[in-house]
């Protein structure tokens, strides 16, 4: 399964675009920050990670505030066939508690 789930803020963000297949994308930067226990230790995890949103979720993405905490839901994969660099596919997203 290829499941993830975090909260992060919107750090940056494109504007929205169109493949040329005509589906609706948005690039952005999520930024996340977390107490985590590993080993029984706490540690301080803190990361950037490349995202987009496409389809119909692209557009309520769009207009999200930036810098406003989200819980994210998707999955991970390539950014293009040849690359080994992973993008964040946003699937849902909601205002954090």
């Amino acid at each position: 399964m290829n499941q993830l789930q975090f909260v992060a803020t919107i750090l940056e963000r494109d504007v929205l675009r169109y493949t040329p297949a005509g589906v609706p994308i948005v690039s952005a930067t999520l930024s996340h920050s977390s107490q985590q226990v590993e080993a029984g230790v706490e540690r301080l995890v803190e990361f950037e990670m490349a995202a987009l949103a496409a389809g119909e979720i692209s557009g309520r993405f769009s207009r999200a505030e930036l810098g406003a905490v989200h819980q994210f839901t998707g999955f991970v994969a390539k950014k293009n066939r040849s690359s080994k660099a992973l993008v964040f596919h946003i699937i849902d997203f909601s205002a954090a508690a």
